[in-house]
């Protein structure tokens, strides 16, 4: 096993601080590093690896054993405990970012100071005060660099789908969206839950870096690992699975922050020691005078995941497939429609990569990040305070 010494004693130094992004290498190939070689850090490098003219160049991670997995499915690639030192590399074009919620801030920062173009996974922001820091940074980049926030949905055919059923007009005035989010799990596995393993140590993590601008904590490889769990680390449910499902409907929609938020529910499931709900509901009034509603829960999965976007004259139901039924009270002789645009192998990855090349917006840009980590932070903040909040527009606050 290296040791820490070692690994950043390997790293090549450079220019670090320049706004100006990295010159592409030969061929238009992009040359990529990550932030957070965890599951989901590496199934989003796995995908950028498999794009054409790709190469991964550089792994970051605060803890030994997921460096050295990540080293061994990369042999080629620099390895960094120290994603400031993995910046000054100038060999770097793009950062891929996976780390734990509370992080992205300091991290997405630090991207856009180093002019490296960034996929930021969600929800993007933890707070609205990291929200408008993230934001301070990207303006700061003057539209030199790529952002693509990781709601990969947005690049799916059912953009498509969804945004010709609108035009058509056979929708009508939408009032509501009714979303579900429902999984179950065998009994005695909970959900989110990760085993600590005894190499989880003070010595293989560099808790500080972990904890980050969170409030100070002793070394506990249980909140470590199951960060998911705890509320200084992770907005449960509402960051891992609504913002999914808003993002979607806040791009075909070209939605608002929401002018006011309720969530409620509660743990009444698993008793392990997490701080987020397993059980819960909001309800997001939008400006647009539609009533945006979430329910999820962990106990049972017979409602899936769906979305129905409700109006006068049709409802669009999205789940694995997308379709549009008539209201026939409205529209009697209009028929059923299912969409048809397919959606490419790696298209939200694929998108990002091309965005860099040709100097475009991606499918998910960091203005639809922004609006949905906002409208996911208002929902924790409802549950938390246990009452409904409010967008101040002008000051930009939850009140």
């Amino acid at each position: 096993m290296h040791s820490r010494r070692n690994f950043i004693g390997t790293v090549a130094t450079g220019l670090a601080g320049t706004l100006a992004p990295s010159v592409l290498g030969a061929n238009e190939r992009v040359r990529i590093g990550i932030i957070g070689a965890g599951d989901r850090g590496m199934q989003i490098l796995r995908e950028a690896a498999a794009c054409p003219g790709t190469q991964v160049v550089a792994l970051c991670d605060i803890y030994n054993n997921r460096l050295e997995t990540a080293g061994k499915e990369f042999p080629k690639a620099q390895r960094y405990y120290d994603h400031r030192l993995m910046l000054e590399n100038p060999a770097i074009d793009a950062i891929l970012v996976a780390t734990p919620q509370h992080l992205h801030a300091e991290h997405f920062v630090a991207c856009m100071e180093a002019g490296k173009h960034c996929y930021q996974e969600k929800t993007m922001a933890f707070t609205v005060e990291h929200a408008k820091r993230m934001r301070l940074a990207y303006q700061g980049a003057h539209g030199k660099l790529t952002v693509q926030i990781g709601h990969q949905a947005c690049s799916s055919g059912h953009v498509t789908d969804a945004a010709q059923f609108l035009a058509s007009g056979r929708v009508g005035k939408v009032t509501a969206i009714h979303a579900h989010m429902f999984r179950n799990t065998p009994h005695g596995k909970p959900q989110w839950a990760r085993p600590v393993s005894p190499d989880m140590t003070p010595e293989s993590i560099l808790w500080p870096s972990f904890l980050g601008s969170a409030s100070p904590h002793a070394f506990d490889a249980n909140r470590y690992v199951n960060w998911r769990f705890f509320w200084d680390y992770s907005g449960g449910n509402v960051y891992e699975n609504m913002c999914h499902q808003v993002a979607f409907w806040y791009k075909v929609m070209n939605l608002q922050i929401p002018k006011s938020v309720n969530m409620t529910g509660g743990i009444y499931l698993w008793k392990d020691g997490r701080e987020v709900p397993d059980t819960m509901a909001v309800a997001m009034q939008q400006p647009e005078e539609i009533l945006f509603s979430w329910d999820s829960g962990f106990g049972n999965n017979e409602l899936g995941v769906t979305e129905d976007v409700l109006g006068t004259d049709g409802t669009i139901s999205r789940s694995q497939q997308i379709r549009y039924e008539p209201q026939k009270v409205n529209l009697k002789d209009v028929p059923e429609s299912v969409g048809t645009a397919p959606t490419a192998p790696r298209a939200h990855m694929q998108d990002f990569l091309e965005s860099i090349r040709r100097n475009k917006a991606t499918n998910c840009p960091f203005e639809l990040g922004f609006k949905v980590s906002i409208a996911c932070r208002m929902a924790v903040e409802s549950y938390l305070q246990g009452r409904t909040v409010h967008w101040d527009s002008t000051r930009e606050e939850i009140i």
